[in-house]
C-alpha cells in the first residue's frame, strides 16, 4: 500500500474565488505547482479531494466542473511539470444543505468530512490512509482527515486564517499549520519516512 497526499483545490491549490463560474478565473495560488512537483519527484501519490457543490446548487453543470480540473491539471503542468495523480470531487449536496438541482440532491459519504473520497481513492490506487496526509483550508477537510486516520494539515490560504481564529468551526485541531502549500509540502517531507 502507497501513502498518499490528499489536497482540496479551492484555497489551497487555486485562489479561493469563491463559486468560479468562468473557467479563465481560476488561479494557481503562487508556488503551489512547484509544491505539487516536489511530491511528485519523490513519487508520492498525490491526489484532489474536493467538495464542488456548484452542481447541486444549479450553479453550473458538472461539464463546468471538469472543465475547471483540465485548468487547474494544465496550470500545474505549465507552471513546474506537475501533476495530480488523481481527482475526486463531490458535486453532491443534501436538500438540508441548498442542494436544488433533483440530479445533485441527495445526502453522500463523499461529502467533506465524510470519508467517501478517501475510500473510493483508497480503493483504487491502494493507498495506506492511516499513513496519509491531508492538507486543506477549512475545518472539514481536517476532520475528514481525522475520520480516516490521515494526519491532517491545515493552510493559512484561503480559509484557513478563519478557522485558526475561531470564526469558523473552530473545535478542530489540525496536526500541523501551514502558511501554505509549499511550507506544508516540506512539513509533509520531513515526516515522510
Amino acid at each position: 500500500m502507497k501513502r498518499a497526499v490528499f489536497l482540496d483545490r479551492d484555497g489551497v491549490l487555486n485562489i479561493e474565488a469563491g463559486y468560479i463560474h468562468k473557467v479563465e478565473d481560476l488561479h494557481l495560488i503562487p508556488g503551489v505547482a512547484e509544491a505539487v512537483r516536489k511530491l511528485n519527484d519523490q513519487q508520492i501519490f498525490c491526489c484532489l479531494v474536493s467538495n464542488q457543490s456548484g452542481p447541486a446548487r444549479n450553479y453550473y453543470p458538472l461539464s463546468h466542473v471538469e472543465a475547471l480540473h483540465k485548468r487547474l491539471c494544465q496550470l500545474l503542468e505549465n507552471e513546474a511539470g506537475a501533476k495530480l495523480d488523481a481527482l475526486y470531487y463531490c458535486p453532491y449536496l443534501s436538500a438540508a444543505e441548498g442542494g436544488i438541482n433533483p440530479e445533485f440532491t441527495k445526502y453522500t459519504t463523499w461529502r467533506k468530512p465524510n470519508t467517501g473520497m478517501f475510500v473510493a481513492a483508497a480503493w483504487e490506487h491502494d493507498l495506506d490512509l492511516r499513513n496519509s496526509f491531508m492538507v486543506g483550508d477549512k475545518a472539514t477537510d481536517v476532520d475528514m482527515a481525522h475520520n480516516a486516520g490521515c494526519t491532517g494539515i491545515l493552510v493559512q490560504t484561503g480559509y484557513g486564517e478563519s478557522v485558526l481564529s475561531g470564526k469558523y468551526q473552530h473545535h478542530t485541531k489540525p496536526d500541523f499549520v501551514a502558511a501554505n502549500l509549499v511550507v506544508g509540502v516540506d512539513w509533509i517531507l520531513k515526516h515522510f519516512d
